[in-house]
């Protein structure tokens, strides 16, 4: 098992193209992406099945080493001061497999 940052980063769905180049910047090994995320912040509720995509979330899960996450929060504040959304950086274990 290695230690790592997760990083978890919710924001509209019209940002991705910024936000993979943002990650692919920053170096970082993967990421998964969900679509369609639900739920409420300072910009109002954000539901999953709205007639267009125009406003829908994505969540988008990142597991890397600290300089990478450091690397992230910097690409990512812009993206997030421009579209809105969130960046949750916490420690956890990856399993090697």
């Amino acid at each position: 098992m290695d230690p790592v940052k997760r990083v978890e980063i919710v924001t509209v769905a019209v940002a991705k193209p910024r936000l993979l180049e943002a990650l692919e910047r920053a170096g970082v090994p993967g990421y998964t992406i969900l679509r369609a995320a639900e739920g409420y912040g300072d910009r109002g509720r954000r539901m999953a099945d709205e007639v267009t995509a125009v406003f829908e979330n994505m969540y988008v899960l990142v597991a890397c080493s600290p300089e990478q996450a450091e690397r992230v929060t910097v690409a990512v504040r812009p993206i997030l001061e421009r579209f809105g959304g969130i960046c949750l950086i916490s420690d956890a274990t990856s399993i090697k497999h």
